[in-house]
């Protein structure tokens, strides 16, 4: 059986797995998950893995990652310091190493949102490698305020039951560390580790559209598609369970 190292994205913490993880038990799995300082501005990715390395275990080496959406920018961290079976991008970025995240999707910025980020572009000779690729965000989000509940509410917990929308909002993070957006990502390339990316039709943060063709492009593998939005892991952890644990379905 497998351990699943659950890591959670942006305004999250290790309590959004808590309805998922009974699931994956229930096939005799362990799961195991942890808060990342992602209220701490100056958190680097590689702090985002070190606290990760220091819950796995040195001893079991059929261990599942899971990046849900930011964290897809962490796991290969991970994946490069300890020995790991599969690499999930869950709803999730997938880092170019030696960039920022930024600089893969800034040609589709215009001035105004360069400047609203605080980004000055590169020589575009340098970024010529990303120009044929789709925009990762969904358009919809644009501009959008997360801390603001409402926008919550509407782009992380759309299809979610009430009661999980309200649980979800009222454990919600700050989140002070932009290093996913804004660091150069330190791999020099991306592990040669199995990988399996899982997107979801509706969607309102990862544009599923980018999701298909990156999980090609990077990752080598066909994306595997879930009805919903950003958070399957709230709004449908059964199904979710059944495709992390079908290795057939990838």
């Amino acid at each position: 059986m497998s351990l699943f190292c659950l890591v959670h994205g942006a305004f999250q913490g290790a309590w959004c797995w808590d309805l998922l993880i009974p699931y994956l038990e229930a096939q005799g799995h362990k799961a195991v998950a942890m808060d990342l300082p992602i209220e701490d501005a100056s958190a680097s990715l590689s702090q985002f893995a070190d606290v990760v390395l220091q819950v796995l275990p040195k001893t079991d080496d059929d261990i599942v990652l899971v990046g849900h959406s930011m964290a897809g920018t962490v796991i290969p961290l991970v994946a490069q310091a300890h020995q790991v079976r599969q690499l999930v991008f869950l709803t999730a970025l997938i880092p170019y190493p030696g960039t920022t995240t930024v600089e893969q999707f800034s040609h589709h910025l215009d001035a105004d949102s360069r400047k609203s980020l605080n980004y000055e572009p590169k020589d575009s000779r340098q970024l010529e490698q990303f120009n044929d690729e789709l925009y990762m965000f969904n358009p919809v989000s644009a501009g959008k305020n997360f801390s603001d509940e409402a926008v919550l509410r509407q782009f992380f917990y759309q299809d979610c039951q009430p009661d999980v929308m309200r649980w979800a909002l009222s454990k919600r993070h700050l989140q002070q560390s932009m290093a996913y957006i804004f660091e150069v990502n330190p791999l020099k390339a991306l592990p040669n580790v199995e990988c399996k990316y899982i997107f979801c039709t509706d969607d309102l943060i990862i544009s599923p559209a980018w999701s298909r063709y990156a999980a090609r492009k990077r990752l080598g593998v066909e994306a595997i598609e879930l009805p919903g939005g950003h958070c399957p892991h709230l709004s449908r952890p059964a199904h979710l369970a059944s495709v992390l644990t079908n290795d057939k379905l990838d």
